[in-house]
């Protein structure tokens, strides 16, 4: 030690010409000493820096404050029986503040990641799929000695067949398209593609009507053929069965895990769709208001 003041070289305080080491001094420099010896980090103290020393000081303490605040967090084990009064009931409310700042650190959490959007969906994406699928076949076609123009010579029996129905199904009808005669008429054929036709019937009804297939000038233009009543409720069966089709007929819509509830049932969500649609944007701010609960009166 130095003559003039007590003051130890390995003293984190070394070059304060005020500080003087007392006990506690002594203490943690023992401490560390013994710290870095255990951890074989130490093989000539006399021969290190004071430097050095310091910087290894700093992060002990550093470490010992981190350790310090990870058990000061944690909530000490208490014997609720042995509380009486206000002490039971304050160690309650810390109980229930702990439990409170817990979920709101869940529920900022989920909210984030609700507001930023997925940098990539779940798994590979099917860009990237595709780009491994062309890698592969290339590979497969350079060992063959065939260009990417010969890919189809890969394919299967099955999965042509399965190529050329695709191609050959013709896409669904869309704006105006619907209303075309051709998509019409596609339809019509649909529609009667189940109709069973009796040929016995139809010769038998165009040999007792000389005038089966009327012209203009007729004069039993306009007159209906007799029809039999099995012919009518095949006919009425058939408009309710297109009648029941079309009520069960609902396009498939995507669903969004991340969107906020705020319907009771399926028909009180489709009339929210259309409110917001309508009123979305002049009602934002008030909506807003209302989450933050900024909306009420001082």
């Amino acid at each position: 030690m130095d003559s003039e003041r007590k003051v130890h070289p390995d003293c984190i305080n070394a070059s304060n010409p005020y500080h003087e080491c007392v006990e506690y001094c002594f203490k943690k420099i023992a401490e560390a000493k013994a710290r870095l010896e255990k951890q074989g980090l130490v093989k000539a103290v006399s021969g290190q820096s004071r430097e050095s020393l310091a910087d290894k000081r700093i992060e002990e303490e550093s470490s010992e404050e981190e350790d310090e605040d990870e058990e000061d967090n944690q909530e000490p084990e208490v014997d609720v029986s042995q509380l009486t009064g206000r002490k039971k009931k304050l160690y309650e409310l810390r109980l229930k503040m702990n439990q409170a700042r817990k979920i709101n650190q869940t529920d900022v959490g989920s909210e984030k990641k609700k507001m930023e959007a997925p940098t990539e969906p779940k798994g590979i994406s099917k860009q990237k799929w595709v780009e491994a699928r062309q890698k592969k076949i290339g590979k497969i076609l350079d060992a063959n000695g065939l260009d990417m123009s010969k890919a189809y010579m890969l394919d299967t029996q099955e999965t042509a067949e399965t190529k050329y129905k695709k191609w050959e199904k013709e896409p669904t009808p869309s704006g105006w398209d619907v209303f075309n005669q051709k998509t019409l008429y596609n339809a019509y054929k649909k529609r009667t593609k189940n109709i069973q036709v009796d040929i016995e019937e139809y010769n038998r009804m165009r040999a007792a009507d000389p005038e089966f297939y009327r012209e203009a000038s007729s004069l039993q233009y306009g007159k209906a053929p007799k029809i039999s009543k099995d012919k009518i409720d095949k006919m009425a069966k058939e408009l309710h069965d297109r009648e029941e089709k079309r009520q069960e007929f609902s396009r498939r819509r995507k669903f969004r895990e991340e969107k906020d509830i705020d319907s009771i049932n399926d028909r009180n969500e489709h009339f929210n769709k259309k409110i917001e649609r309508a009123f979305g944007k002049y009602t934002l701010e008030i909506k807003n208001n209302l989450e933050r609960g900024t909306a009420l009166p001082d």
